[in-house]
């Protein structure tokens, strides 16, 4: 673990707030602050109820110790509390909070919450000084001669709106897509029932995330958003699209609008008079379903958890490297690398699009949401139309799922599938992946064959393990000859790779191979080159932490040690950070390996810590992490060591970790990913035989040619060489 030199003066005392709206993740950021400050030997305050509960001091503000924050991860809200404080707007609120945070020697402040809560700490430091040298005036504190009068401060991003300027993603975002998400699945299902159309509201007063990636997710036929303009027809333009559709053969529809979607004159558009736009002019059934504050509750997702815990523990960092030399800044996310930005700069730019969006200005609103936000717009456009409309014919391409299914790859067979037909493909899928393309199981695709896809687990395409061999070239050319195609998009994990990568090493003996070929990355492992993330691995980490979750409640009265182990082949990804967002003690990876005395030292702590009262412990357990060491075997030598203090449970989670529905992440990863794979396809260049591989990179799509793909395996592991994730092992350790 790096370890940080403290500035001088240094900061001594912390305190820890959540401010404004609650979002899920809240509590993980304040379990990584905590603990990470107590690590540095500071002491930590937390303040209830926000700014409110400064203003008031008293019991509102609480010492907390390693132990306050124990097993929170899995809660929903914030232990802190929050609300909305009047009183802090004003400076006599204001110098109370003050003279409450110095007398109790706090010089420092993590406040996590959105651009009105960070808006506070930023006038609070600027007043400061000013504020303890009035309080000293009227007899309130006492200021010794020559002490300075510093208060170092960061804030975090909490808001499910993602509506926060300096990082990529805030807090609580993505669960309320989880919620919105599984709320129109469940919709979907009764819509089709009935045939009816749905009107689903979501939060995002000025901010049109949430619609458009629930929209994407979903797979709903129309969005509404605050940053798109409308023209005088908007209303005529849906209807039409939706009719369409009906004649198409679906016979269902949703709607998903932003509550602060807009009318052309600016006023504000409800979801009641869209029902009755859409009842009388399409003739049919329509219900609305504002869902509200479900979409802030509930326990939050493993990308909340772990995007908090990551923020949280940088900001202490920053506060101890930082200490009073640096200006208050908030700790972000971008590129999936941890940044920071000014805090003046962070309201001012979060608060100029929800600005230009009451102005009218609604392009450059939308331009100030970034080029991913508005990529991610058009291609719904071209996803929700009821057909294709090619201005082009390409000839047949061919869309393939191979090695072990994902969740996600139906929702990738989606996208591809409509985006190529829209680039003027004919579409030919291949049944039970490379194997059944051998055997000439081949079978053509239309646009509403794939309707509904995106919320299916598994591959409805089927996947096989199967990886060419040279032996089999022959008869693959004979299979690309008697289709005519003209390009092939293979979605699936190394067993893809592999394959492509004989492909490429022997095209030039069978001419019918030189076609291009672009690999979509699958695979619950996330062990895939040329990408931070695969298709699958979001939804197979959501599937261990709600399974450790669950386990974690059967302690009940008994003192237990639970060793869990998971998937992931040679790559630590689940188990880290399933291990970090389930607050595990120990995570045991391939990596590393096991050593017998990391197995007794783990043992020891475990006794001291149970000894002192604790009832329960997690240990996530990689499934080829040791050879000698596998997860009977740690349990018999744990129930050993750990004498009467506690007992010890194995569990292997298996299949159900790549089952059900996928999660909101890897439905759009798919989508992204598979838009970008067509549009390689469908490029000039690669006409003349290419064979390339697409992933996300920070928040781009990148492309990597296959043999440099191949390049950065560790072989015979089937892992990147440099994996981006494995430092954060420690951080799950020390929390």
């Amino acid at each position: 673990m790096m370890t940080i030199e403290p500035a001088a003066p240094a900061i001594h005392t912390l305190a820890v707030m959540t401010s404004g709206g609650d979002a899920p993740g809240m509590n993980a950021a304040i379990r990584a602050v905590v603990r990470r400050a107590l690590t540095y030997g500071l002491k930590v305050y937390g303040i209830h109820r926000g700014w409110l509960g400064a203003v008031e001091g008293g019991d509102a503000i609480e010492e907390l110790r390693w132990e306050s924050v124990g097993g929170i991860l899995q809660r929903g809200g914030t232990i802190l509390g929050t609300a909305r404080c009047q009183r802090f707007r004003t400076r006599a609120g204001r110098l109370q909070a003050a003279v409450h945070l110095y007398q109790l020697g706090i010089n420092a402040l993590v406040v996590i919450g959105g651009d009105g809560s960070l808006t506070g700490a930023s006038i609070l430091h600027q007043e400061w000084a000013g504020l303890l040298k009035e309080a000293a005036s009227r007899g309130a504190i006492t200021l010794p001669k020559g002490e300075p009068l510093e208060l170092a401060i960061v804030g975090l991003p909490g808001s499910i709106d993602n509506d926060t300027y300096g990082s990529d993603m805030s807090i609580g975002a993505d669960t309320a897509l989880h919620r919105i998400v599984t709320a129109a699945d469940q919709l979907t299902s009764t819509a089709a029932a009935h045939q009816r159309t749905f009107v689903m509201e979501v939060m995002g007063r000025n901010c049109g995330y949430l619609a458009l990636a629930g929209a994407l997710a979903a797979g709903s036929q129309w969005v509404l958003i605050p940053e798109e303009k409308l023209d005088f027809r908007w209303h005529q333009k849906m209807v039409e699209a939706l009719e369409k559709g009906r004649k198409a053969g679906r016979q269902h529809a949703m709607v998903m609008m932003a509550e602060g979607a807009r009318h052309p004159d600016g006023l504000p558009l409800d979801a009641n008079s869209l029902k009755q736009i859409l009842s009388q002019r399409l003739n049919a059934q329509t219900r609305v379903t504002v869902l509200g504050h479900v979409q802030r509750g509930g326990a939050p997702s493993v990308f909340d958890r772990i995007l908090a815990t990551r923020l949280g523990a940088a900001a202490v960092d920053e506060l101890v490297a930082g200490g009073f030399d640096e200006p208050p800044r908030m700790i972000g996310i971008h590129d999936n690398h941890i940044v920071t930005t000014p805090l003046p700069e962070v309201i001012d730019r979060s608060s100029e699009v929800g600005a230009l969006v009451e102005q009218g200005d609604y392009q450059a609103a939308l331009e100030l949401r970034g080029v991913s936000f508005q990529s991610q717009l058009n291609l719904l456009k071209i996803l929700t139309a009821a057909g294709p409309q090619p201005e082009i014919e390409r000839g047949n391409l061919l869309i393939v799922t191979a090695g072990h299914d994902a969740p996600g790859m139906n929702a990738a067979v989606r996208v591809a599938t409509r985006m190529a037909l829209n680039n003027g493909y004919r579409v030919l899928a291949a049944e039970y992946g490379l194997e059944g393309l051998l055997a000439g199981r081949v079978r053509e695709l239309g646009w509403m064959d794939v309707s509904g896809w995106v919320s299916r687990g598994g591959s409805e395409l089927g996947a096989g393990w199967y990886i060419l061999q040279e032996k089999d070239l022959p008869a693959l050319a004979d299979v690309i000859q008697q289709y005519h195609i003209q390009a092939i998009l293979l979605t699936g994990g190394s067993s893809a790779y592999k394959s492509v990568e004989v492909i490429a090493a022997h095209r030039e003996k069978h001419p019918n191979l030189a076609i291009p070929i672009v690999l979509v990355p699958a695979s619950i492992n996330n062990n895939l080159p040329g990408t931070d993330f695969s298709i699958g691995a979001d939804t197979a980490l959501n599937n261990i932490v709600g399974a450790v979750d669950k386990i974690k409640d059967t302690a009940g009265a008994n003192k237990r040690v639970f060793i869990i182990q998971v998937m992931g082949y040679h790559s630590g990804y689940l188990a880290i950070f399933s291990g970090m967002a389930s607050g595990a003690e120990e995570v045991y990876i391939p990596e590393e390996g096991i050593r017998l005395a990391q197995i007794v030292d783990r043992v020891e702590k475990l006794r001291g810590s149970f000894a002192k009262g604790r009832r329960l412990a997690v240990i996530i357990l990689n499934e080829v992490a040791s050879s000698a060491y596998d997860a009977s075997t740690i349990q018999r030598l744990m129930e050993e060591e750990g004498g009467n203090l506690f007992d010890v449970r194995s569990v292997i989670l298996g299949h159900v970790q790549r089952g059900g529905a996928p999660t909101p992440f890897d439905r759009i990863l798919a989508t992204r990913l598979s838009a970008r794979a067509v549009e390689i396809l469908a490029a000039s260049d690669c006409e003349n035989g290419c064979f390339q591989t697409v992933g996300l990179r920070g928040n781009s799509i990148i492309t990597t040619p296959i043999k440099e793909a191949i390049a950065e395996i560790a072989w015979p592991h089937e892992r990147p060489k440099e994996e981006w994730f494995i430092d954060l092992v420690d951080l799950v350790r020390q929390l």
